[in-house]
């Protein structure tokens, strides 16, 4: 792994129903800050606006992060990735569907599966750049 989260949680209660861990790979420090950058934007995050960075390791990139989805955000812009991104959403299943909708707001989303267990879902998903949107905020 290339990238952890930072020691500030989203909240005291890390095993709340709230709380989805985020993981991104398959893409570039940029392309995963702009998806970070569009969930900080919504959602309290462990990363404050920590940018994904890499190291000189020489396996693939993971970044990771959690958030604290507790509310559905309003409409989210459309932000344009340089190529896909693969995420893996894990929490609650309320948490996790708010997490989902917020990221098929902003980019275009294809379900590559899900996983459902007694009180929690995983789900993956292909993101790729907006059908109309903007370059992402430099920093976000």
């Amino acid at each position: 792994m290339n990238d952890t989260s930072g020691p500030a949680s989203p909240g005291a209660q890390d095993d709340s129903a709230d709380l989805v861990q985020v993981v991104l790979g398959e893409c570039s420090a940029a392309d995963a800050d702009a998806v970070f950058g569009v969930l900080r934007t919504h959602f309290p995050s462990d990363r404050g606006n920590e940018a994904p960075h890499r190291t000189e390791q020489p396996r693939d990139a993971v970044w990771t992060g959690a958030f604290r989805a507790d509310h559905s955000p309003g409409p989210v812009r459309g932000v344009l990735l340089a190529g896909p991104v693969t995420a893996d959403l894990q929490g609650g299943p309320v948490a996790v569907d708010r997490l989902r909708a917020t990221l098929e707001s902003a980019f275009v989303a294809s379900d590559n599966g899900t996983a459902s267990g007694d009180q929690e879902v995983q789900v993956q998903l292909r993101l790729t750049g907006a059908e109309h949107g903007e370059p992402p905020l430099p920093g976000h």
